[in-house]
């Protein structure tokens, strides 16, 4: 079991789910993390609304990018790249705005913000890539 306590059906569970995703950190640089990640999403056929302001009103992966979070509602799943000192005011934006999933990257632990999305019957990954469970897990890419 992971940090997050999610079971490989879990994130399964949530891969498969998910439709439209709201990347917040999103980067126009290829060499991030939430450009590549974001990228990948969008080839499976999610919805990525990239969150940036300094990006707002640019294409990036097909999807107009939006200055907030509510811009990018509705949402099935709020994608943080953010540090985690920052994220919980994310998860509770999540939370107001109905997503249904949390999903911190690698590295970034908040156990604080994570219980207050799951407390609010949100799912959270934490400590998790998107594209590494993705293929691990054996989705078709």
């Amino acid at each position: 079991m992971s940090i997050d306590g999610l079971a490989d059906s879990d994130i399964l569970s949530i891969l498969r789910g998910t439709q439209r995703v709201a990347v917040v950190g999103a980067s126009a640089k290829p060499d991030r993390a939430s450009f590549y990640v974001a990228a990948f999403l969008a080839q499976q056929g999610i919805t990525v609304i990239p969150v940036n302001p300094g990006l707002a009103g640019q294409s990036l992966h097909g999807q107009a990018a939006v200055a907030s979070l509510a811009e990018a509602a509705p949402l099935d799943m709020v994608y943080i790249f953010r540090a985690a000192d920052a994220a919980g005011a994310v998860v509770d934006e999540a939370i107001a705005l109905g997503a249904k999933t949390i999903w911190l990257p690698l590295d970034v632990i908040n156990h604080q913000a994570a219980a207050r999305g799951r407390a609010a019957g949100l799912q959270v990954a934490m400590d998790r890539c998107a594209k590494v469970e993705w293929m691990r897990l054996g989705l078709p890419a």
